[in-house]
């Protein structure tokens, strides 16, 4: 991943995170309203304000003291008895404050929405400690619901990290093989001085410069993958020689059609390592790229291997190179964006892929 990336995450993540701000805006507008609200409800909006502020602070100190201390400490823990005797020793002490608060500087009328009483009784604590209970639980959700999504939005960047980092990991997976069995060409051309090596070392530059440079982004051009294609094409036709026989087949635009990088040069890898490397004689590759309605059609079929203990441990499901593709389509396409079918018949090891390219 790379740093600009980083930093973006990182910003997406203060964003998400509840700053003092929020604080201050959150309990300015909820004391505003209630302010507004008993004072309509009492007409008598310097009474509601008094209480208010005297309520607010209670509020507030309930609220945090559940949120960072009960639940963290006891909920979390898995420890509800003794979050259930914290709470309810906070909220008879709440209901003692602010008794004495609003009886002293506000009002002996205490319960004005209840019935007329300056003492403490049981129906005014009910009362009192319902209605904190009512605060906290709404602020608490609030605070749940902002860890959850701040949660989420991590396990989504997680795995989306993940998901490209396999990704990433996926495209790297060519054959090492193929770059040996090149070198030792070009070695045994060099000996004998053919006027082929300079050409196979050019074909052999631009394969591995596209993929070096080319395979990094999620989507490549795919007249560039049918480029690497040709140019592995090129360097296989020089190891085999006349027992080598290549049909490739290419209609419809692909101009302006994009494709994950060496997805179909994998198939084309596979054709020979299991295919052409392990048959006697002359050997015959079919390769075809159709294009209709913004799919890619592509086929390709080699002679199954003959070497018998290899044979048996060779399945329709191919080896670990199309293991790879397999995952690397279901992370990078939905279902309706691609259909991979490969089988054995008639002698033949056969991949058929549909998947869209526009």
């Amino acid at each position: 991943m790379s740093l600009i990336q980083t930093s973006e995450n990182q910003k997406s993540n203060i964003v998400q995170q509840i700053t003092l701000r929020h604080h201050i805006i959150f309990w300015s507008i909820y004391f505003i309203f209630n302010t507004l609200r008993w004072g309509s409800y009492f007409d008598d909006y310097d009474y509601s304000l008094k209480t208010n502020l005297i309520g607010f602070p209670i509020h507030m100190t309930l609220c945090y003291l559940n949120v960072y201390v009960f639940m963290p400490k006891f909920v979390f823990k898995k420890k509800y008895i003794l979050f259930i005797i914290s709470l309810i020793s906070a909220l008879f002490l709440m209901l003692l404050v602010k008794y004495n608060l609003t009886y002293y500087l506000v009002s002996e009328n205490v319960w004005p929405e209840g019935k007329l009483i300056n003492k403490l009784t049981l129906n005014y604590s009910i009362d009192m400690m319902v209605g904190e209970l009512y605060v906290i639980t709404f602020v608490t959700a609030i605070k749940i619901t902002m860890d959850w999504v701040k949660e989420h939005k991590r396990l989504t960047d997680l795995e989306k990290v993940q998901m490209e980092t396999e990704l990433l990991f996926l495209r790297t997976q060519i054959s090492p093989h193929f770059f040996f069995n090149t070198l030792n060409n070009i070695y045994s051309l060099a000996l004998i001085k053919s006027s082929k090596t300079p050409k196979i070392i050019i074909k052999l530059s631009e394969l591995m410069r596209y993929l070096l440079h080319e395979t990094k982004n999620k989507r490549q051009s795919l007249e560039k993958e049918i480029m690497c294609v040709q140019n592995y094409l090129d360097l296989e036709r020089m190891r085999f020689d006349d027992q080598l026989e290549i049909n490739m087949n290419i209609s419809g635009d692909i101009s302006n059609k994009e494709i994950p990088p060496i997805l179909i040069l994998s198939f084309v890898e596979n054709a020979f390592k299991h295919g052409a490397n392990k048959n006697i004689g002359k050997i015959s590759i079919d390769i075809i790229f159709k294009i209709e309605d913004n799919f890619l059609y592509f086929h390709i079929s080699n002679p199954t291997p003959v070497i018998t203990n290899f044979k048996q441990s060779f399945n329709t499901q191919g080896g670990i190179g199309l293991q790879n593709v397999r995952k690397r389509l279901e992370l990078g396409y939905k279902k309706d964006d691609y259909d991979l079918k490969i089988e054995e018949k008639d002698g033949l090891f056969i991949v058929n892929l549909k998947i869209k390219v526009a």
